[in-house]
């Protein structure tokens, strides 16, 4: 394959290879550098996004980053392409297909028919010469909708995962944090729980506590608990309860063997979850949560950078069907996302990339205590995921989770989000808020005291 290049003010830089140049032209973030892969200065960055831009898409066809004999995650992208869907912009360059993006033409309609025609690396690469505006502004435009218990994604709406954790799985303490989050109306995205052990009779007790909860208030909602994909097959093969199936992913072969899982074992864990026929308005069940730097961190990128290997997993997740993909955009920690700024980026890039790749995309907002991030930086991340049109967003008891100790967004982080962007629940949930008397039809606001119902006021009582 050629080599590319692109001249600046008298100096040409040159990169070997389509790996390089997509590495080249990432946005700085400490990832890249730990990796050896990001430009060596701003002036590289900048002509390498120049000539990525000149990049006609079809070349990403041609030239795959990871080999296709070697890697079975580029083997589905490869094999699963829709060449019809690519032939609108098949005759355009990665700055041709930005320019698109941005114009008139790319209307929800156009992007939800294209996005099976568009391999992750041309989302990634495409991403990488776009404005913080540009990955606004179109990814605002796409919906992508998915049902199981609620419908998710629609024009309008913000859904939250409800994320109950404890460091002990002490019931109680679990109960306390459903009730919390539901009176602040969280919980149409799910209600899951990090297990603090892997063992399979604690993972039942908890899809069997949550099932109890949702069937006992007949919330319209699904639950989680995010164990390994053999556990929730193993516990369905035991008769528990379980809606949603849970895998961490990755964006190559080898990275996904790390996390003891390939594409065969997730389509057991997604054929085993059909099976049980728990959805009532849909069937979208499998669960995922991705990370900019995990093929990084398990040695397994093959000298792609992190932002390219993120956006592959997209491929992976889309593969599937999934309800929910959840970016944990800052949790690895500031090895890979140094700070709020390149959080920031990421997240808004993560959101973007899997949108425009047709997938019901959500963040986890969130810093671990050792980055170079605050809460005003989670503040500004989350406004802005707002107005891109997010599907989900994380709710957790005082923005900290005291079993998986990081930072992330709390139960009054959705309502401010809700309220200032005037954004609404999914449908069935707000009416179920409505009808428990927790949310006003008219302001979409939350109340307390006598309003509450006999039922909630009974078990606030239990837990005093």
């Amino acid at each position: 394959m050629p080599g590319y290049a692109h001249s600046i003010g008298g100096q040409t830089w040159r990169f070997d290879s389509l790996r390089e140049l997509m590495a080249k032209a990432s946005p700085a973030r400490s990832g890249d550098c730990l990796a050896g892969v990001a430009a060596g200065s701003d002036a590289e960055r900048v002509a390498a996004q120049m000539a990525l831009a000149d990049v006609p898409l079809k070349r990403f066809l041609d030239e795959a980053l990871i080999p296709y004999e070697e890697d079975e995650v580029t083997r589905l992208i490869i094999d699963s392409h829709d060449r019809a869907a690519f032939a609108p912009v098949s005759h355009l360059t990665v700055g041709g297909l930005r320019d698109w993006l941005l114009g008139e033409h790319a209307d929800e309609a156009a992007l939800r028919a294209l996005a099976p025609g568009l391999t992750p690396e041309m989302a990634a690469a495409v991403s990488k010469i776009m404005s913080v505006q540009d990955l606004i502004l179109v990814a605002q435009k796409i919906r992508v909708v998915t049902r199981f218990r609620n419908t998710l994604g629609l024009l309008g709406r913000l859904s939250t995962r409800l994320q109950p954790n404890h460091p002990t799985d002490d019931p109680a303490g679990i109960a306390a944090s459903v009730l919390d989050g539901l009176l602040y109306g969280n919980g149409d995205a799910m209600l899951g729980i990090n297990p603090a052990t892997d063992s399979l009779a604690s993972i039942c007790t908890l899809l069997e506590m949550l099932d109890a909860i949702i069937r006992r208030y007949e919330i319209p909602t699904q639950s989680c608990v995010l164990t390994h994909v053999t556990s929730s097959i193993e516990a369905i093969n035991r008769g528990a309860p379980l809606d949603l199936v849970f895998q961490s992913i990755a964006g190559t072969e080898a990275a996904n063997a790390s996390f003891g899982i390939n594409l065969a074992i997730l389509r057991e864990g997604y054929e085993a979850g059909l099976s049980l026929k728990r959805g009532t308005v849909g069937d979208n069940l499998m669960y995922f949560e991705t990370g900019q730097g995990s093929a990084l961190s398990a040695n397994a990128h093959h000298g792609v950078d992190q932002q390219t290997c993120e956006t592959r997993a997209y491929a992976v997740a889309r593969h599937f069907k999934p309800f929910l993909v959840n970016t944990v955009v800052g949790f690895i920690g500031p090895e890979y996302l140094y700070n709020g700024k390149q959080i920031i980026r990421a997240g808004l890039e993560d959101h973007f990339c899997g949108k425009l790749l047709g997938l019901p995309m959500g963040c986890d907002i969130c810093y671990t205590n050792h980055a170079e991030a605050d809460q005003d930086d989670m503040d500004m991340l989350l406004t802005l995921l707002g107005v891109a049109g997010i599907n989900f967003i994380m709710g957790i008891p005082g923005s900290d989770d005291v079993m998986l100790n990081y930072q992330t967004t709390s139960f009054h982080d959705a309502l401010y989000a809700r309220q200032v962007l005037g954004l609404k629940p999914a449908p069935e949930f707000e009416a179920w808020l409505e009808k428990m008397g927790i949310f006003t039809q008219a302001s979409g606001r939350v109340r307390f005291g006598d309003n509450l119902p006999p039922a909630f006021r009974h078990a606030l009582a239990q837990l005093a």
